[in-house]
């Protein structure tokens, strides 16, 4: 994870699957309930409607409390990129544009997803509510959902 600017986050991963099944894991329901939550807790709903101006909403039921968040698609392209709103419902003013691209070499992909938040206090907000830590977890589920899937 870096920070490019006082309003971004910039994270990268490289898996050990092809893109196409990095993209099915991250867009599939049914998978996106298996990695999304990390071991934070359980991904009680995982709704998605992939297409532009469709919307996507996942909580996450952990320690007696559900965590949502939601969004809407602003551009699809299938196994390569897909740029969507995000809004934390704990704080629906803050909402972040989110910028994901796969590229593949050689069997392995590399994502990366470009946070763009609204202001330096939003993004700041989203650092230190321990997302990345999170973060880290559920990108570890993800990895092994997209194997799976060979």
């Amino acid at each position: 994870m870096t920070l490019p600017t006082d309003t971004q986050i910039l994270i990268t991963r490289e898996f050990d699957a092809p893109r196409h099944l990095v993209f099915r894991a991250y867009t599939t329901p049914e998978l996106i309930k298996r990695w999304w939550g990390g071991d934070r807790g359980e991904v009680t709903i995982a709704e998605v409607d992939l297409r532009v101006g469709g919307a996507w909403r996942f909580v996450l039921g952990a320690h007696g409390a559900e965590v949502g968040f939601h969004g809407e698609y602003r551009e699809i392209v299938p196994d390569e990129r897909i740029v969507a709103t995000e809004v934390y419902e704990g704080m629906p003013e803050a909402e972040a544009v989110n910028t994901l691209t796969l590229t593949e070499k050689d069997g392995r992909s590399t994502l990366t997803v470009l946070v763009q938040h609204q202001n330096h206090e939003y993004r700041d907000g989203h650092i230190n509510s321990g997302m990345e830590d999170g973060m880290q977890e559920a990108l570890d589920h993800l990895e092994q959902v997209a194997v799976s899937l060979r």
